[in-house]
């Protein structure tokens, strides 16, 4: 399935007035002491999950909320984001909460996929693989993407090793081929075949490349090859909001969960611990948009008190994404969930 973005670019901003809400509803749950010294408190953790779960979906019960959400018949995958290792990770108690709720719901907990690019950092994290009773899968090189799931952009980008057009022979070659770039990115298996809805779990971070690596950017850079493009330029960072707009992503994320128990404004995805927060807040909403905008908001604030440069400038496709209809970055209420 080849997608061409100019097309849709037409189609989707003839909707525009259309589709984006008047008003998006982020659901905030914090406490104090579901962090300390890095370390979560998995009783509360699990208890502002299931909070907010039920907000989001206005259901007295988990298993209706879940049941809500997802139907018997999908193949769940839970896209967390594992660039931070040790101390910055999703935290597993809150995918441990979620997967309970599915597992509640009348999904086996072995058919459940929770995933990122790379995987290196879970275990450091917490994650025990062999132990966790889910599956736990990162996207292979080259083979972990779909040749049929093309997302293709006038902003060609040069191929590594891992991309799945990337040529092994192309040392080899007595000068300088055009294999060496390509308009085209592919989508992950996991995401294009193996999952039918997804629960969404970042971490509150800021990104170098591109402002905040939040709901959109976890569900769209790591989950393509030739992804460097979009990060290394100022039109590319709008084309991360046409990626996630694509059916392939947005009609499968079903719900958002902003993992901040730990939120980091400077050096992210990676850790940074200079530049930590222990927030001790967990956002949802099933508007990706609006989560990042708040986002953004929050960042914006701790890197004022130390003197950082903003992010906004380079968080475009937030506001893309926005002027798209996925979500509203403007009209937003919080309602706080508390205990």
């Amino acid at each position: 399935m080849r997608i061409p973005i100019l097309a849709c670019f037409l189609a989707c901003a003839s909707l525009r007035a259309q589709t984006i809400p008047n008003q998006s509803i982020v659901y905030s749950s914090h406490d104090a002491g579901a962090i300390t010294q890095y370390q979560p408190n998995s009783g509360r953790v699990r208890a502002m999950v299931n909070r907010l779960v039920l907000a989001v979906t206005g259901e007295h019960d988990l298993v209706h909320a879940w049941g809500s959400l997802v139907s018997p018949n999908d193949k769940i995958g839970i896209k967390i984001s594992a660039a931070g290792g040790e101390l910055f990770t999703t935290h597993r108690d809150i995918v441990n909460a979620i997967v309970d709720g599915l597992v509640a719901a009348g999904h086996s907990r072995n058919s459940i996929i929770v995933w990122d690019r790379s995987l290196g950092g879970i275990s450091a994290a917490g994650y025990r693989p062999d132990q966790e009773g889910y599956q736990m899968k990162s996207i292979a090189p080259r083979d972990g993407y779909d040749p049929k799931a093309v997302f293709t952009v006038p902003l060609s980008g040069n191929l590594i090793w891992g991309d799945l057009e990337f040529r092994t022979d192309r040392g080899k070659l007595p000068f300088p081929s055009e294999d060496s770039t390509s308009d085209d990115s592919h989508f992950a298996r996991i995401l294009s075949s193996e999952v039918t809805k997804v629960i969404n779990v970042p971490v509150m971070s800021d990104s170098g490349s591109c402002g905040i690596a939040g709901c959109i950017y976890n569900m769209t850079i790591p989950n393509i090859d030739n992804s460097r493009r979009f990060t290394q330029s100022r039109w590319g960072h709008s084309a991360i909001a046409e990626i996630y707009k694509m059916p392939i992503v947005r009609s499968k994320v079903v719900l958002n969960i902003m993992d901040g128990l730990v939120a980091q404004y400077a050096g992210g995805p990676q850790p940074q611990p200079n530049y930590a927060v222990h927030h001790a807040t967990i956002l949802a909403s099933k508007d990706p948009v609006a989560i990042d905008a708040l986002a953004v908001r929050q960042i914006e604030e701790w890197r004022a008190r130390a003197w950082l440069a903003p992010i906004t400038p380079l968080a475009q496709h937030v506001q893309a994404a926005g002027q798209l209809g996925i979500g509203n970055a403007e009209v937003i209420e919080v309602r706080n969930i508390g205990p």
